[in-house]
């Protein structure tokens, strides 16, 4: 197997026609991160916690 030094670069990105306190509610809150944090329409995350503190954690189970 040969080694390779290139990198590929992705950029995603999505316009949102939201408030942007709202936006951040959705994507921070664990209450919400519970309702969009899926990989395909059969897994589901229970259970997520979220610290945006400096140092803080972020957790999120399927």
């Amino acid at each position: 197997m040969e080694s390779t030094s290139k990198t590929t670069t992705v950029t995603i990105s999505a316009n949102v026609e939201a408030p942007v306190a709202k936006v951040w509610r959705c994507w921070t809150e664990p209450q919400h991160i519970t309702r969009w944090n899926n990989a395909s329409d059969d897994w589901h995350t229970p259970r997520a916690e979220n610290d945006l503190r400096v140092g803080g954690t972020f957790l999120s189970r399927m």
